[in-house]
């Protein structure tokens, strides 16, 4: 399976950060019990039950290190993995072994508990019409990782980054003087192939949204039942997208309102790792 991250969004840049930033000088302690070369393998195993996702970087990890390691995946992408698991098989120069394990699994992990997560809420939203979103609350330098999690749990993409959509939040507004002096500044800069999404928190900057012609309404902190009513007052003019302290909790009574999108930034800034590790290393001929 081809990655898209590595090959489309030059991931081996951050990657190799990563691992300049675990070995700075050398891995002394590695170097301390592992002087030379030895071949060894290591196995990859789940110790909790989740969805896997991050094989491709986990491997590439490796191979970055040492383009001869060899990762045999058991797994695919996205798929659930039960406690005990075996996972994975690397084999390889065991210095490569022990000094990119770290960095692998941290990727893993990260991006496995983002997955597993996201599907949860993913779930919950099935048998109606509403998509789940992430949005841009994401570890610095680990967006394109933890985005593509989103997609592997079933969640979609909200805007990349800046450059990639026009989001009139509450300050943007706030700088231009109104939502409909912000929208209008917008769509005279911006190119008209882009939609304009606002940010509104009260049914009448909802009301003010759509008069302007914004393509997408976020309702963003609003009562369930503000939001039924800006859903009915929008009637279909615009996209609409719900926002703001988005659980598992209160996923339900968000999606009877009728919206159109929900994000949550809890998929990428409050979603627990997925617990694995390797295990069993050990030298062979």
């Amino acid at each position: 399976m081809n990655n898209p991250i590595t090959e489309k969004l030059h991931a081996d840049r951050l990657i190799k950060m990563a691992l300049e930033e675990d070995i700075s000088n050398e891995d002394i302690t590695t170097n301390a019990v592992m002087p030379g070369y030895k071949k060894g393998t290591v196995d990859l195993i789940a110790k909790q039950n989740g969805v896997i996702c991050g094989l491709n970087v986990f491997a590439r990890t490796f191979t970055l290190l040492d383009e001869n390691t060899v990762v045999e995946l058991f797994k695919e992408e996205g798929d659930e993995v039960k406690n005990g698991e075996h996972i994975a098989k690397v084999t390889g120069d065991i210095r490569v072994l022990l000094s990119g394990e770290r960095t692998a699994l941290n990727y893993l992990q990260r991006m496995s508990g983002i997955a597993t997560y996201t599907r949860r809420v993913v779930k919950l939203l099935e048998g109606c019409k509403t998509k789940l979103l992430d949005t841009r609350k994401t570890t610095p330098n680990m967006r394109i990782f933890e985005k593509y999690a989103v997609k592997v749990g079933g969640g979609v993409n909200h805007r990349y980054n800046l450059s990639d959509g026009i989001l009139l939040k509450d300050n943007h507004i706030g700088a231009a003087g109104s939502v409909a002096a912000a929208v209008k500044a917008a769509r005279e800069y911006a190119p008209f192939v882009r939609k304009i999404e606002v940010e509104v928190e009260n049914l009448d900057m909802c009301r003010e949204a759509v008069e302007a012609g914004a393509d997408i309404i976020m309702l963003d902190n609003m009562s369930v039942e503000d939001m039924t009513a800006a859903v009915k007052l929008i009637d279909g003019r615009a996209l609409t997208e719900c926002s703001g302290n988005v659980t598992e909790g209160n996923i339900e009574n968000i999606k009877k309102t009728g919206v159109d999108y929900v994000s949550s930034g809890a998929l990428t800034h409050s979603a627990p790792i997925l617990d694995l590790s390797l295990k069993n290393l050990h030298p062979i001929d």
